[in-house]
């Protein structure tokens, strides 16, 4: 391996070590492992801290603490803490008890069992779409993945928001790919007007609730200009189910047009509180993933545990005064991260960014927060543009007006000493 590599590990991300030239991937892992352990060393790895408990409060273990200390988790997905719910934990069990803790094999040679009929049932009627019109996957991610593998070919074209998930673009390498500005209408349209005569399946694809601003997709727009030039529209609405609308049915709810999307994209592990994911679509559309994608066809699926999403799916009906109380939440964080001056972007959700735009002073106010018993995710490039750096906070129902004082306390204190203005 060569020594004289340039890359500068005071201003180095993880997107610089994916391809290094001349190297193997046993000199890229060397590599590699000498930034992590510059980043150890000079306390700028904020990333994979172990964590006990899924709650509005966590026992972290760090190198930023002297011993495992509990804390307010602000980085759990988890929003309503179904994984906590005694109901939700006594039908996982049950399901265990009865069916054992694995599928066994794939869908479609003898992993296709009862709890998940049932789940794709339940999927069906939560949404009001035809019996047929669902199937699960092991996780969201293989969901977005590996449904677009199986549609989009290259005689085809994915038009995609700028900010949508990497499972998206894990599911795109065979196909052609538009990608436009997140939430501009004008170049969705240049994009559609471009793409009409040159392909044969135009697939819009949009989140519906984005994951690092916490904004909403402008989806009354987006289906419009869709539909107008004939193509069709996927939501992967993995942060907005559950949570978003009147009826927790997510923010396509919100645009009234939840029996008009052409593919729904869905996550159980986040407000539903398990693990697995999810795609609402036409029964044609989802009988040919039962045999085409690859997921189903080759990996084992999920585990009888998820018979707890059964009764997590009925909960957001049954108990809304979850969902009553994460907005509750949402509007009283972010009104007092607004009294500090915070740049919180346009968020709509749960996800609340506090925008710094520095990465070494992110990383400076991240592993503050943490000493002073707060834990929230330090993101920077490659998750977001390398000026847009932000401490990215995540609210939950459990969470108490006490929890979320302190969190503002303590940052009005980090802020006298370091600045969470974003830096322009």
């Amino acid at each position: 391996m060569e020594t004289n590599q340039q890359i500068d590990f005071a201003t180095a991300s993880f997107k610089e070590f994916e391809n290094i030239a001349g190297f193997d991937m046993m000199d890229t892992a060397k590599y590699f492992d000498s930034y992590i352990n510059y980043m150890k060393e000079n306390e700028h790895l904020n990333f994979r801290f172990i964590t006990q408990g899924c709650g509005p409060t966590a026992i972290v273990t760090s190198p930023f603490l002297a011993k495992p200390t509990e804390c307010i988790s602000l980085v759990s997905n988890d929003y309503l803490n179904f994984s906590q719910h005694p109901k939700v934990k006594a039908a996982a069990i049950a399901g265990i008890e009865k069916y054992g803790t694995g599928a066994g094999a794939s869908p479609l040679i003898g992993g296709h069992h009862e709890y998940h009929v049932a789940l794709e049932r339940k999927l069906c009627e939560f949404f009001n779409r035809p019996e047929g019109s669902s199937i699960v996957f092991t996780t969201g991610y293989t969901a977005n993945s590996s449904t677009l593998l199986s549609l989009l070919k290259q005689e085809d074209c994915a038009i995609v928001d700028m900010e949508v998930h990497a499972s998206v673009y894990e599911g795109l390498p065979n196909t052609n790919v538009k990608r436009f500005p997140h939430n501009s209408m004008i170049h969705l349209e240049r994009a559609l007007v471009e793409a009409q005569s040159k392909f044969r399946t135009k697939l819009v694809i949009i989140d519906g609730v984005y994951s690092q601003n916490g904004d909403l997709a402008k989806m009354d727009e987006i289906y419009a200009l869709t539909k107008k030039h004939g193509a069709y529209l996927m939501v992967d609405d993995a942060h907005g189910i559950g949570v978003m609308g009147d009826r927790g049915r997510g923010a396509i709810e919100i645009y009234n047009l939840l029996d008009k999307v052409d593919i729904i994209a869905g996550t159980l592990s986040k407000a539903l509180g398990h693990i697995g994911g999810f795609i609402i679509s036409t029964p044609e559309i989802i009988n040919y993933l039962r045999y085409q994608s690859r997921q189903q066809v080759f990996s084992s699926t999920s585990t009888p545990a998820s018979f707890g999403l059964l009764k997590a799916i009925d909960l957001i009906d049954e108990e809304p005064f979850w969902r009553n109380r994460l907005k509750e939440n949402v509007r009283y964080f972010k009104e007092g991260l607004l009294s500090l001056g915070a740049d919180i972007g346009t968020s709509s959700s749960p996800i609340i960014p506090i925008k710094i735009g520095d990465p070494i002073r992110t990383a400076q106010v991240s592993r503050m927060l943490l000493q002073s018993g707060v834990y929230a995710n330090c993101i920077v490039y490659p998750g977001v543009a390398k000026k847009d750096a932000r401490i990215r906070t995540s609210l939950m129902a459990t969470h108490t007006k006490e929890h979320l004082d302190k969190v503002l306390n303590v940052l009005d204190d980090i802020g006298k000493a370091v600045s969470l203005k974003k830096s322009r």
